[in-house]
């Protein structure tokens, strides 16, 4: 079995710089490290050049952002598994191993995340995807670990291998026959809410999603983007909307799409409130650019199976819990 480690780097060099040693000295073996680099107008290649020239570098000829990235590069990609890193992780000794034991052990299982923790609080989980990835019914993610803005300390609380419903694209584990059989990323969201969307296709597919608690990883985070943005913002909202639109199965579509307008509104005023116009202006963008796409969507919702329940969605408003309710943790939930 032979395993692809893929970082794709856009003007990355400091990263490349800060992480690029663990993830060499500890991935061995049948494992390889690839940089798929997104156009990088930085010296990164330089710096790749001088320092790692036994590393194999894709070099595509712009930035096609997150998922148009990794689409073009895994092109080009040959092994049995593809892991998508990002530039800002630092990796563990032993990481892989215990992930791709856990996928052989389960051969329907396409789509792995190790634990994930900040860099900066090693004790502390990682907003990006912490113990594995949720959504509730309206479409809101969370992980355990992580709840909108709060995030726990790891005590050992999730140590236990899970089926999850969607895998962090920090570092994401995937079976490469099942990457081609769904097409890759889909290459209209660029960035933000892609693994999630991959990963319900997936489960609609008829594949699991898992968490690996024995390999541990180390996040920074935002390392594109900051978290207070209206880009991100712009992404996560259109995105969002977006993923529902092509994933819900037909008897709650209506239903979903229509709350989450309203709740999206909602948070935009909120914004309003804040004085933060330029978010505001992101969430009012990002669902005009929503119904535009609709036609499209309609197209490729036609081409993609849904399931009733997906494994691993909340179905409750996480809103409410979080927020009126208290709920702050995962196991505060209970999952019907």
């Amino acid at each position: 079995m032979t395993t692809a480690v893929v970082i794709l780097n856009w003007n990355g060099q400091k990263m490349l710089e800060r992480f690029l040693p663990s993830v060499t000295a500890h991935t061995q073996g049948d494992a390889e490290v690839i940089i798929a680099d997104n156009g990088s107008t930085d010296d990164s290649l330089p710096f790749l050049q001088k320092h790692y020239p036994q590393l194999r570098v894709i070099r595509l000829d712009k930035n096609y952002g997150f998922a148009g990235g990794y689409n073009k590069a895994l092109q080009q990609v040959d092994a049995d598994y593809y892991v998508l890193l990002n530039d800002d992780v630092e990796v563990t000794p032993g990481w892989i191993e215990p992930v791709i034991a856990q996928m052989q052990q389960h051969p329907d299982t396409a789509i792995c995340q190790p634990k994930l923790l900040m860099y900066d609080q090693r004790n502390t989980f990682e907003y990006a995807g912490g113990a594995g990835g949720y959504i509730d019914k309206y479409g809101y993610p969370f992980c355990r670990g992580r709840m909108f803005t709060t995030l726990e300390d790891d005590h050992g609380q999730y140590d236990t291998p899970s089926q999850i419903f969607w895998a962090s694209g920090a570092a994401m584990f995937v079976r490469a026959d099942v990457w081609r059989q769904l097409g890759g990323l889909d290459e209209d969201f660029f960035a933000h809410m892609e693994e999630i969307d991959f990963c319900w296709r997936a489960q609609n597919a008829g594949y699991r999603i898992e968490y690996c608690p024995h390999s541990v990883v180390y996040h920074v985070g935002g390392g594109t983007l900051p978290k207070s943005n209206p880009r991100k913002t712009y992404l996560n909202f259109r995105n969002n909307m977006a993923l529902l639109y092509k994933n819900l199965p037909t008897q709650r579509l209506a239903w979903v799409i229509g709350s989450r307008i309203m709740l999206d509104y909602v948070a935009a005023f909120k914004f309003l409130l804040e004085r933060k116009p330029k978010e505001f202006s992101a969430v009012v963008s990002a669902h005009r650019a929503f119904h535009q796409w609709v036609p499209r969507l309609k197209a490729k919702r036609q081409s993609l199976a849904q399931k009733t329940r997906p494994t691993g969605m909340y179905r409750g408003l996480l809103l409410i819990d979080y927020y009126l309710l208290g709920k702050k943790k995962y196991t505060d939930l209970k999952f019907k």
